[in-house]
């Protein structure tokens, strides 16, 4: 009888460990939802320099997670926002700053396409960097899935045509490429810190701000957003850059990272539905094969979850 019991416990402790990853992929799956809207509210808030809008965007962002993170947040594991560990401070500030300095610094040197292509090798460079964490186990269809969404990606940004890539703008290439890694290697070593409670993305957020408004003034010619463009910058700050971090960090800390990197490729799909809805953008046969390949990916890379859900 107690032989049993301890196993009815381990299967119990397993099956709740196994609904937990699953919640807080869902959790990471909502920053792929808010992602999407970026494309739309940046096109609303007029003609905002980059650097300018992300400072307003990532200020926005961190001060509706301040209150909570000034109050201590929740500490796990013995560690809390007043004893945050240096790399984490490293990691948060290097991987959303990064990111976005890397992306700004391709578009700068090289044509969009392209430098969004290379740039959106990091759902991709996701699934395999989490093969190097202890427990995860990289399968051909975590693989397969993610390269269904890159190719389903590159038909909805090519729109069904031809890339050329040429030498003048090797630059703004390797810029695009340090982007997607810089990205990929923060949502993947992020793992690294369960014990960092989210409520501390408010104080990178609120660093990522400063920095980008340094850059701003250094590069950039102020303008400011008028009448219903605040509204557009606001949405910003409390979805795509901003709010979405939080949930992102909370689903690549405790989620399933190869599942989340496939997912993340409905960003792309989603925004161009959302702008075609909007009347910003055409459909066209692209934006459909493209639906098939990356819906059909991120069911691939579901296996896992799928197979645990019919176990229980």
């Amino acid at each position: 009888m107690q032989a049993t019991s301890q196993i009815e416990a381990v299967h119990a402790t397993a099956s709740g460990g196994a609904a937990g990853r699953l919640r807080a992929s869902g959790v990471g799956a909502l920053a792929v939802l808010l992602w999407a809207a970026l494309a739309l509210f940046t096109t609303l808030s007029g003609h905002v320099p980059p650097f300018q809008l992300i400072a307003l965007a990532f200020a926005i962002g961190g001060l509706i997670g301040l209150p909570r993170a000034l109050r201590g947040g929740r500490p796990t594991g013995g560690a809390s926002w007043r004893r945050l560990p240096a790399g984490a401070w490293v990691l948060g500030i290097g991987g959303l700053f990064g990111y976005h300095f890397c992306y700004f610094l391709a578009l700068r040197h090289a044509p969009a396409v392209q430098a969004g292509l290379i740039a959106y090798l990091w759902p991709l460079l996701i699934v395999l960097f989490s093969a190097l964490l202890p427990g995860e186990r990289l399968r051909w269809w975590h693989a397969a899935g993610a390269l269904l969404g890159l190719g389903g990606t590159f038909l909805l940004v090519t729109g069904g045509q031809g890339v050329r890539f040429q030498g003048q703008f090797a630059l703004g290439y390797a810029a695009a490429g340090v982007c997607a890694v810089v990205w990929s290697a923060y949502s993947v070593a992020n793992r690294r810190y369960p014990e960092v409670p989210t409520d501390a993305v408010a104080f990178f957020c609120l660093a990522t701000a400063g920095l980008a408004a340094l850059c701003h003034l250094c590069f950039e010619h102020t303008v400011w957003p008028h009448g219903w463009q605040w509204l557009a910058v606001l949405a910003l700050g409390l979805g795509p850059v901003g709010g979405a971090f939080y949930a992102w960090d909370h689903g690549t800390k405790h989620g399933d990272l190869r599942l989340l990197g496939t997912l993340s490729y409905f960003a792309p799909l989603l925004s161009t539905a959302l702008l075609v809805l909007a009347g910003r953008a055409a459909a066209s046969w692209a934006t459909a094969a493209a639906c098939a390949l990356i819906t059909g990916g991120a069911l691939l890379a579901s296996t896992d979850a799928l197979r645990a859900a019919r176990r229980r």
